[in-house]
């Protein structure tokens, strides 16, 4: 499909959805021993829950394995629905992670907080193939991306409130707004429909904010501590979208 980006102004959204969020160790995963993986998995790559959420993914179509050393070595623990901390579900740390079928976000503090990392189906052996932030290697939290539209829609502003210089984005990743005309910051958005990931910087770099269907009226919305976004994509479950997952150069 052509690229588009046009200014435009839309109404606000009619619905919200808002995404409650448990943590269910014992109905979501199980703890064992064990150090093998499968081999044929693509290497797939990466935050503040925003002010409006879709529903509640179906927990049969998401499973994720937690790894406590790198390579896929150690204890390892399933998910396959939210989970707020995982160490009460006796997991003592992230080493590396396995996507059997996704996508997901991971979160750097309890109750779904901190910085964002988003995981699409595939291998993690370390910390660093699922974030360059530098900042952080500590994942504590995660839950189940819905992605569930074959159409893509977001529109960025300047400023907050959905004031100011905007542009908008329609089934397309951008890897850098200055190269398409837009050198202005962004403090809030909307996504009117798809599942987006913004990064920091071009080349999709740096912080990682997720951003589902719905409002964000400023950066702390959408957990950003500056209102800097730089380059973002679509995200597209390799389950339906083949062809469509982001690979990460290496």
């Amino acid at each position: 499909m052509a690229r588009r980006h046009v200014l435009a102004v839309f109404p606000p959204l009619s619905l919200r959805y808002i995404l409650s969020r448990s943590c269910h160790p014992t109905a979501t995963g199980t703890s064992r021993s064990c150090s093998s993986h499968p081999s044929w998995f693509i290497m797939a790559t990466d935050h503040q829950n925003p002010a409006t959420k879709q529903k509640q993914p179906v927990a049969s179509n998401f499973k994720l394995v937690i790894y406590e050393q790198e390579n896929f070595q150690g204890r390892c623990h399933e998910l396959t629905g939210p989970c707020n901390n995982i160490q009460e579900a006796d997991v003592a740390k992230v080493g590396s992670i396995l996507v059997l079928c996704g996508p997901w976000v991971g979160y750097e503090q309890p109750g779904c907080k901190g910085e964002q990392y988003v995981f699409e189906k595939g291998e993690y052996p370390r910390w660093d193939a699922w974030t360059n932030s530098r900042r952080s290697d500590c994942i504590v939290a995660f839950r189940p991306i819905k992605v569930d539209s074959q159409e893509h829609k977001i529109v960025l502003y300047e400023n907050p409130s959905f004031a100011g210089k905007k542009i908008e984005i329609i089934d397309d990743d951008v890897p850098s707004f200055h190269a398409h005309g837009y050198h202005e910051k962004v403090s809030s958005v909307r996504v009117q429909s798809g599942t987006w990931v913004g990064y920091q910087y071009p080349g999709y770099r740096g912080y990682q904010y997720l951003f589902e269907k719905g409002e964000f009226k400023e950066c702390s919305e959408f957990g950003a501590a500056m209102p800097q976004i730089q380059s973002v994509r679509r995200i597209r479950d390799m389950q339906y979208h083949p062809r469509g997952a982001f690979q990460p150069s290496t």
